[in-house]
């Protein structure tokens, strides 16, 4: 018998509330934290609109040595993990330090540390910036700070494949807690707020260039025209849950079922690879569709992508068998931190019993989902589906659900 993965603490940093208590208040209500960048001067670009975290001052939660040597991204990622570790109740200073792991995600931060490295070797000559680039990069990489100020000297990595790499970190946590690894920290912060960052993101065509925070994403609705960024995310404390017991620990839900597919090579004809991915996902749970309570949609505000992902959860659940839902309208598609954030708002989810909006949209009623909308809807499911798909044709889905 397998040994079942729970998630006994989340830390929460979102555009519309910083802390777990915050953002869940504020989805709940259809707080958006999208809006004008203030960061940076965004006028220069054709997209101004993100989802930021105002108020986060690194300095009221972190060591001052660690300021200068992190990015904005690390120093999200290092305070949702302390608020993970308390609020899963453990001590890891009495644990042994190679019985802890770290697996984390990362898609498109690092690029503030990046851009700041940057700016300080021009003096250096254009030759020493290609490898500097690459150590940019690599240190910006939070996983390895998360472990160095825990002691979790366990299996760590890092899992990067865009907006599914959310899933997948956690779905690697699974497989090391069933391996024996007593507890893993696992999750994704993401944050690329920053010129260089932005650069980036704009050329891969998806962002949308409202100037209106309430009609610049869209997903599922015929009025939509690609996303809006964000940063931040979720991070997950995760054990075996007759370890969780033995100590007491609250159990938030058990990661029931996970699966990942790649789309076929563009022009083949072929069925993109989410709907397998869902079915993949309810078999390793050991689950059928109608034990599925509610999904939480990948929503890419892409009109061609939204239909695909609409399709598949008709094909799995019947057009309109299951109540949808995308908070991430609330924040911005969040990147790697954007799935790790649905996991965490699926938990409080089956916890209180309740199902968070979807602000803004006007559903395309073409597309038979059972989409909700501006307001919350009291339901009582015992499990959830997210769903998430990253640029290049990565898809995943994951089932969480209560404990027997």
């Amino acid at each position: 018998m397998s040994v079942t993965a729970v998630v006994t603490g989340m830390g929460v940093a979102s555009p519309n509330g910083l802390g777990t208590k915050e953002f869940w208040s504020a989805t709940l209500n259809g707080k958006s934290g999208l809006g004008r960048i203030q960061s940076f001067n965004p006028a220069p670009y054709p997209a101004r609109l993100a989802g930021e975290i105002l108020g986060f001052e690194a300095r009221d939660h972190l060591p001052s040595r660690l300021i200068p040597q992190t990015d904005r991204m690390t120093r999200l990622a290092l305070v949702a993990t302390e608020w993970a570790l308390a609020d899963s109740g453990v001590n890891t200073a009495d644990m042994i330090e190679s019985d802890m792991g770290v697996t984390t995600a990362s898609s498109s931060g690092g690029f503030e540390f990046g851009q700041n490295e940057l700016r300080k070797l021009w003096s250096l000559g254009s030759e020493h910036v290609s490898a500097y680039q690459s150590f940019a990069w690599f240190y910006a990489v939070n996983s390895g700070q998360i472990s160095i100020r825990h002691r979790m000297k366990g299996p760590s990595s890092v899992i990067v494949s865009d907006q599914a790499g959310g899933l997948d970190a956690i779905a690697q946590a699974r497989r090391q807690i069933r391996k024996g690894v007593r507890l893993v920290v696992s999750g994704a912060v993401d944050a690329s707020i920053c010129p260089w960052g932005w650069v980036a993101q704009l050329a891969g065509g998806r962002l949308s260039t409202s100037e209106d925070p309430s009609t610049a994403y869209l997903p599922f609705d015929h009025r939509a025209s690609g996303h809006v960024p964000g940063e931040g995310g979720a991070i997950l404390v995760m054990e075996p849950a007759e370890t969780a017991r033995e100590r007491g620990a609250t159990i938030y839900g058990e990661i029931a079922g996970y699966a990942s597919t790649f789309d076929p090579q563009p022009g083949s004809n072929r069925e993109p690879g989410l709907r397998r991915a869902m079915l993949s996902a309810l078999a390793n749970a050991g689950m059928r569709a109608e034990d599925v309570g509610v999904v939480f949609a990948d929503a890419s505000a892409i009109p061609e992508l939204d239909r695909s992902e609409a399709e598949a959860i008709n094909a799995v659940f019947g057009r309109g068998g299951v109540p949808v839902t995308a908070p991430k309208t609330m924040t911005g598609r969040l990147y790697s931190g954007a799935a790790p954030l649905d996991i965490a708002a699926a938990l409080l989810c089956l916890r209180d019993g309740v199902i968070p909006p979807t602000v803004n949209v006007a559903p395309d009623t073409d597309l038979g989902l059972d989409l909700l909308g501006p307001e919350a809807r009291a339901a009582s499911p015992r499990s959830a589906m997210v769903l998430a798909r990253g640029h290049g044709g990565f898809n995943s889905a994951m089932v969480v659900r209560v404990p027997e």
